[in-house]
């Protein structure tokens, strides 16, 4: 009785220790996929060191608000639903609507006249392979906006698309943001270049995102 007592200690001993390693081990994968997942998602973040200070948070992003106000990225960004043009940020022309998913309404969509490129001419009309204006239901209005309003909308979730501050960090580097830094023919470009918005962009969410004061 006693031996067969010790065989059978001796024998179901090791498989538990051998489950319960075996399910630390596949939790341990599980817990690893989900940071790469998250890594790839937010491109790469981990990268970026993030220390609070709200002196040069706010004087960086003074230098992103001067590139968000230009007409470039405010052309796109209007207070109303029809976008606007020109370096005047005049009232488009014909006066497109916003529509649901921001690509226009009915017959009139921005894709109309929009191509995936730029098309070759003074004034024409610039392009990219998925131009809009934001959805209706996230407007993200940059016209008006003081730098304080501006920022606070930046990293708000409600009013930001949902974006965490590793989103906006990678959207800096979205195909239609630096398509502002390719307007075609007849237009200006933003006030810094597409690496000084974005090394702005970045240090200003990295040092703690702060707005400027309400003045």
């Amino acid at each position: 009785m006693n031996q067969h007592s010790e065989i059978k200690r001796h024998h179901f001993f090791p498989v538990k220790t051998i489950a319960a390693m075996v399910i630390i081990l596949s939790l341990v994968a599980i817990v690893s996929s989900a940071f790469k997942i998250r890594d790839n998602v937010t491109g790469n973040v981990a990268k970026h060191e993030f220390n609070k200070d709200s002196v040069e948070s706010v004087k960086a992003f003074m230098d992103v608000y001067k590139v968000l106000m230009s007409p470039r990225c405010m052309n796109c960004h209007p207070a109303g639903d029809v976008p606007l043009t020109g370096d005047n940020s005049q009232l488009h022309n014909m006066f497109p609507k916003r529509g649901k998913d921001g690509k226009g309404v009915y017959a009139m969509k921005c894709s109309n006249c929009h191509q995936p490129t730029n098309i070759e001419g003074l004034n024409k009309p610039p392009g990219h392979p998925n131009w809009h204006l934001p959805p209706a239901n996230m407007k993200m209005i940059f016209q008006g906006r003081t730098p304080n309003q501006l920022a606070k909308q930046l990293v708000n979730p409600k009013t930001n698309g949902n974006k965490t501050l590793a989103q906006l960090i990678a959207h800096a580097d979205d195909g239609l943001v630096k398509a502002g830094w390719n307007p075609g023919e007849g237009r200006t470009v933003p006030p810094l270049s597409h690496e000084e918005f974005k090394k702005a962009w970045v240090k200003w969410i990295t040092t703690g995102a702060y707005a400027p004061g309400s003045k």
